[in-house]
């Protein structure tokens, strides 16, 4: 009788193991969905800056703000990721301001020029680490809106 017991119990906990298991293996499979829409959502933060180069104007602060706005209190990172977009594209559109006057005094082109390069080549670099779940630290950015 003693043997029998012990073979329900060893039974009972190798069921329960394998459920908690699969529970787990569950849990985790969702986790990975949600952390790979939280991470689109946060690349879509620095991608959608791009509209401003297509010519909309201030689309490079429209497409970013708008995602902010609608995802930021869904997930830090796409709050993080969101603000640091905001700031840097403020940042560039006063740079680019900057550089019309000076454009006007025939000497901006070549500023506007960069600024528009540094512009792209950062938010895509950005939108690649965020897609890959990696905080983006802007460089060149003033810090309009606190973390």
């Amino acid at each position: 009788m003693e043997k029998c017991s012990i073979i329900i119990t060893i039974d009972a906990v190798f069921f329960f193991v394998s459920e908690r298991s699969r529970i787990v293996q569950e849990n985790t499979e969702l986790q990975r969905t949600d952390d790979k829409q939280v991470r689109i959502w946060g690349m879509l933060c620095h991608a959608t800056a791009l509209i401003g180069i297509i010519g909309i104007p201030f689309g490079n602060i429209a497409g970013p703000l708008i995602i902010w706005l609608l995802k930021k209190n869904t997930n830090t990172f796409v709050d993080e990721q969101g603000k640091e977009s905001l700031n840097f594209q403020l940042s560039m559109t006063i740079y680019a301001l900057f550089a019309a006057l000076l454009f006007l005094m025939k000497m901006g082109m070549f500023f506007l020029l960069i600024i528009a390069g540094i512009n792209f080549i950062l938010v895509v670099l950005a939108s690649i680490k965020a897609l890959n779940g990696e905080s983006y630290t802007y460089p060149f950015k003033i810090q309009f809106i606190k973390k």
